[in-house]
């Protein structure tokens, strides 16, 4: 008796989590009508026409917000691999003075919201002419190529204090500089945790909504999850069918990002001293 209790109590778990999932995956196959008055996961008549009308209600088709999400999301990734990959090295792999201060300074800024930063970087950015500029993605990018995702810093530190201090010794007895003993040691043997910073990284900005909609006004340089809140607009018809199934196909590239790259995420956190 006692074997079936663990195996359905998991069951019934998985089951609450992904109900939310289930839901929209068949509402976003339902009419209208039928949104208001089937509260069950299946439609009694499956819709299409919800993606059709979605993809093409607005007068920028809405493959442009797939493409401006995909391009703020890769050049996040990038921006956090390469600038926290070097500020972890220095602060978790060279010696110099003042190090321990810094690397307190850099975990003290993990206590700072988010949302607190927000005011102080958009007169930061605007008197730099970014906001509203030519190129709006300007303030979403920069920092990234900064090293300011501390988390991912952190992360990158933990995991370069489990490599043995012996193989830079060694390297550096063969002649290599703090470059080499970087290019051929560190870097290599840090491949797990580099895919998970670029797995968070794709995942928290292609999700990220409040950031995107303080600094995207024109509707072409919309990204997904701004573009999907033009669905529901107090002034003309809600459009909840197309929301759900536009909402289900932005779902697809984090998916399959974290499909692509699970192992290696697991491995990445299971070696970096964040496990729980």
């Amino acid at each position: 008796m006692r074997t079936w209790i663990r195996p359905t109590a998991l069951v019934l778990i998985v089951a609450v989590v992904l109900y939310p999932l289930f839901w929209m995956v068949g509402t976003a196959f339902k009419s209208p009508e039928e949104i208001v008055s089937n509260i069950g996961l299946l439609p009694e008549h499956f819709t299409p026409s919800n993606f059709t009308s979605g993809w093409s209600k607005f007068d920028v088709g809405f493959g442009r917000f797939f493409l401006n999400s995909a391009m703020v999301a890769g050049l996040t990734v990038v921006g956090n691999v390469v600038s926290c990959l070097l500020a972890a090295y220095a602060l978790g792999r060279l010696r110099f003075r003042l190090r321990g201060m810094w690397f307190a300074v850099m975990i003290g800024t993990l206590l700072l919201p988010g949302h607190v930063l927000i005011i102080p970087q958009y007169i930061l950015f605007r008197s730099l002419g970014w906001v509203g500029g030519e190129w709006p993605y300007l303030p979403l990018l920069v920092p990234h190529f900064l090293a300011t995702e501390a988390f991912f810093v952190f992360l990158m530190v933990q995991f370069m204090r489990g490599i043995p201090r012996e193989l830079d010794e060694a390297a550096t007895i063969d002649g290599a500089s703090p470059y080499r003993i970087f290019q051929h040691v560190i870097l290599p043997l840090s491949r797990p945790a580099l895919v998970t910073t670029a797995i968070f990284s794709f995942i928290w900005t292609w999700n990220d909504f409040f950031r995107q909609l303080v600094y995207l006004s024109d509707l072409k340089d919309y990204t997904v999850p701004v573009a999907l809140t033009l669905f529901i607009d107090s002034t003309s018809e809600t459009a909840v069918g197309p929301m759900f199934a536009m909402s289900l196909l932005s779902l697809i590239p984090v998916f399959l990002f974290f499909v692509a790259f699970q192992r290696m995420l697991v491995e990445g956190i299971n070696t970096s001293g964040l496990k729980g």
